[in-house]
Order: C-alpha cells, then structure tokens, then sequence
C-alpha cells in the first residue's frame, strides 16, 4: 500500500480535475460578466448525459461528447434568461440548478447501478514507474490528462489571445466593444455556453472517470465549490488549477484514511471540503473580491431596495 500522502496527492488530481474543469469554465463566463450558480445543475446534467450515452453507446467518448452538450445546453438557459432577458443572475443560477436536479433524478433512474465501459486509467509508460510522483501525476484517466493542458490553455486564451480579450472587455468595458462594432451579448452568451461546456466535462470526468457511476446528485457540491473557488483564485485559471487540487486532497482524505482503519466519524470527514471553502472564503473573499470584473463586481454589489 502507498503512503498515505501519496494516496491523498494522487486523489487530489483525480477528485480535483471535475472541480477544475467546472471552475475553468466559470471562470470564462465571469471573465464575461456573468456568474453562474448553476454550475452544479451543468455539471450534474453533463454527468448522467456523460453516463447515459456511454452505457447506450458503449463509447465514453461520445459519453464526453454528450456531457459537453448537456452542460452548455442548461448553461444556455442561464445565458437565455440573464443576457436576453435581464433577470437576476443569482436567482436564475439556483434556478437552473434546480432543474437540472429535477432533469436528472426523472431520467437517471434507469441508469442507477447499469454498467458502462469507463474511460480508464492509462498509466504513462516510464513516467508512471518514477516513485510517488509516477502514482500522483501519471496513472490517471485521459480527461484528467487533458486538464493538465486545459487549465494553461484557458490561461493563454484569457490573456494572450483575441477572443480572451473579447471576453474581459465584455466583463471589465463592455462600452468599448460597442464603440468597435462587437456585440456584447453575443460574446456574453458564447462565453457562458463555453463555460457551461467545461462544467459538462467536470461532471462527465466525475460520473465515467472518476466514480465509475450514476446515482441522483452525485455532484454533491462540487459546482458550488467550483463557484467558490473561482473567487478566491481572483480569476485566475492557472490558480484554480492549484486550487481544485486542494479541494480534490480534503476530498480524497477520507477514502484514504477509511482505507488505513482510523476510526474518524465519516460525517466529519465528509464536511472538511465545505469547512475549507468557507475558511478560504472569510480569509480571501474581500480581497480577491476587489480583483472580480467590473461587470460582476456590480452583480456582487446589486442590493435590492
């Protein structure tokens, strides 16, 4: 068996990279201006359209293909109803997420305890065999190899690249695209669609990856964190990456020490991602919140009179 810091490190990378995925994604739709409590909803409508498709299929790639539309399509609904319509950006997330709830616990029924052909582990040949690190970093599936190049690729997106910089004037001056012929709402509803495609992954990594399974609300938070992490990484994708790694380790803590016989109450354990994201919050939330787009700050800001 391997030490338990190695076992809570290789978990981090493979709990955290639904997390990443789903906080990577945010990130794009708040560098636009919107936020979206929905997370969870697309993350979780992403995992059963991941799992149904998969075990219909027998592919998990047309399983990642059809989480990636579930995930943007209820992010579409966010976007519908913010961007065009005007509503609350709060009070549609939570809506969104409450659907996707709805949506999943109707048709995931069937799907509970059905066998599938997961994206397995692939450990890397050489590099899987260097102690420890092999086991933490090169012995995972494809789609948390993958997030080692999304998580940079979104980076340099955002800040070298000229859709990236659409994107936060969108969130920072949205009176500057006017100004040079660009529509805001078009770039706003591309920018959350996107994110709500990534939030898709997350959930189809979680539910054909990761857990080898669907059972209802499986998710269990993980988009909400996501939404958290976001803030206190002031935006930053490279940060969220570092970030989601530390909620994969207080997530992966658990099984680990469950597997070594200590004898912690499991309701404990299963609190310590919470209780993380809500001391990082009171420790960084008003800075980190002075570094939000202006765009957002504004939502943050909103009270109603």
């Amino acid at each position: 068996m391997s030490s338990l810091p190695v076992d809570v490190l290789a978990g981090a990378v493979a709990g955290g990279t639904a997390i990443m995925y789903a906080g990577l994604g945010e990130t794009i739709s708040e560098r636009a201006g919107v936020i979206n409590l929905g997370t969870e909803g697309c993350m979780l409508g992403g995992a059963l359209a991941a799992y149904a498709a998969t075990a219909t299929s027998g592919s998990p790639w047309v399983g990642v293909l059809a989480g990636i539309g579930a995930g943007a399509a209820l992010a579409a609904v966010h976007a519908l109803l913010v961007v065009t319509r005007r509503a609350n950006q709060f009070a549609s997330g939570l809506t969104v997420m409450f659907l996707a709830l709805g949506i999943t616990s109707l048709f995931g029924a069937a799907y509970v305890g059905r066998q599938i052909d997961s994206l397995d582990p692939w450990a890397v040949p050489g590099l899987s065999e260097i102690p420890a690190l092999g086991e933490i970093l090169f012995d995972h599936d494809p789609l948390t190899y993958l997030s080692f190049v999304v998580g940079p690729a979104v980076w340099w997106l955002l800040y070298r690249a000229r859709p990236g910089l659409l994107v936060r004037a969108a969130g920072e001056h949205s009176e500057v695209l006017l100004v040079h012929g660009y529509s805001t709402t078009v770039i706003r509803y591309v920018a959350v669609v996107v994110g709500g495609g990534l939030c898709g992954v997350g959930g189809a990594q979680l539910a054909i990856a990761y857990s080898n399974a669907w059972f209802e609300g499986m998710t269990v938070g993980r988009g909400f964190i996501a939404v958290a992490l976001v803030i206190f990484a002031a935006w930053n994708p490279l940060r969220i990456m570092a970030g989601a790694y530390l909620f994969g380790a207080a997530l992966a803590l658990s099984p680990a020490l469950q597997a070594r016989g200590y004898g912690i109450n499991q309701f404990a354990l299963d609190a310590i991602p919470f209780v993380v994201t809500l001391l990082v919050l009171a420790l960084l939330g008003r800075r980190t919140l002075l570094a939000a787009p202006d765009e957002l700050r504004r939502v943050f800001e909103t009270r109603t009179t």
